[in-house]
């Protein structure tokens, strides 16, 4: 059914309370009659996925599955709403836009395999063999690069910088930086500070 918005019509709907509850309890007498599309990753379920049940602020749901691709939302890797499994490239893109925008959030392989929709074994064999490294060691290449920029670019402590990038523990941030760097952060900051 197409709905109209803002004065335009659109093939996606507000979710309604009958269909929160069949994506909360993987519902699967409801598959087929609606698809949900989770803003925060870019991906699509069946109600009946079994993924960690998403925000409900963030989800949209959508008539048919070619109306969710017209969205540029991709299929999940778990429930495979198209029928298809998604490619492993186009998978590990969606996990690492995820990680570049969310690095400051407790990320583990666990949690990452549930909010991109997957196994923890299949996401780290998956995206090492993709990206050459595991999904940890590109994180915490994002996280130094972001330490760098902020150690250069302002003068925020070292406690400070670790909490915004997402390590909370300060002593880990420091000896992770300097094994990553060779350098300790207050070095580093004092040796690419313009005088």
């Amino acid at each position: 059914m197409m709905i109209q918005k803002n004065g335009r019509n659109t093939h996606c709907e507000s979710i309604s309370e009958e269909q929160w509850q069949a994506i909360i309890t993987n519902n699967s007498s409801y598959d087929g009659q609606f698809f949900y599309a989770v803003k925060t990753t870019g991906i699509f379920c069946r109600p009946s996925c079994k993924s960690r049940p998403p925000r409900i602020e963030n989800v949209r749901t959508f008539q048919t599955v070619t109306h969710a691709l017209t969205e540029n939302f991709l299929p999940c890797k778990r429930c495979k709403p198209t029928g298809q499994r998604l490619p492993d490239h186009e998978w590990v893109s969606t996990v690492t836009d995820y990680i570049d925008r969310n690095y400051m959030e407790a990320l583990t392989l666990e949690n990452l395999a549930e909010i991109c929709h997957g196994s923890p074994y299949h996401l780290h064999r998956t995206f090492k063999r993709i990206k050459e490294m595991t999904p940890v060691e590109y994180i915490q290449i994002i996280r130094m690069n972001k330490a760098k920029e902020y150690l250069i670019e302002t003068d925020k402590s070292i406690s400070d910088i670790g909490q915004q990038i997402g390590i909370r523990n300060i002593p880990y941030f420091i000896t992770l930086f300097k094994k990553m760097t060779g350098f300790t952060p207050l070095t580093y900051r004092q040796s690419n500070t313009k005088q």
